[in-house]
């Protein structure tokens, strides 16, 4: 009995570097700095707002319980800030990476599911090893055994 299974596979995506991938890659990397430095913006506005309506609402001099409550804003923000700083230096990292990258060469994209078919006396090692090359998001080369 012959029988003939369609699987779920990883197939990798590589881009070679072009000029034009260099600068859409920046630009995303940009682009991706821009919102936490907006986000940053934000949460300390936000911060601020909270420790200052705390203030107002309390008596002067303020308690521990609201001199607590003010560090415990305070921790959050200064938390969540440090999350988003480790976040942008990873992604000014990539942008100084994506930088020195020189041209045409190969660079993972990730990865997309795709589907094969295997039957008796197939190599599965082979059908699981598929690489699909892009320039400038053109299909270049498919790499493996589809």
């Amino acid at each position: 009995m012959d029988s003939n299974f369609t699987l779920k596979r990883p197939v990798t995506i590589k881009a070679v570097v072009t000029p034009r991938w260099k600068e859409e890659a920046q630009q995303q990397l940009q682009a991706q700095i821009n919102e936490l430095d907006g986000q940053l913006q934000q949460l300390e506005t936000q911060g601020q707002r909270a420790i200052a309506e705390i203030q107002k609402q309390s008596i002067q001099p303020p308690g521990p319980q609201v001199v607590q409550q003010i560090e415990n804003i305070q921790m959050q923000v200064n938390q969540r800030k440090s999350e988003l700083l480790d976040q942008k230096n990873q992604i000014l990292q990539q942008l100084q990476q994506v930088q020195f990258l020189e041209m045409n060469q190969e660079v993972n994209q990730g990865q997309i599911d795709g589907l094969f078919s295997l039957k008796k006396g197939d190599n599965l090692i082979n059908k699981l090893q598929v690489e699909i090359l892009l320039r400038d998001g053109i299909v270049e080369e498919i790499r493996g055994d589809l």
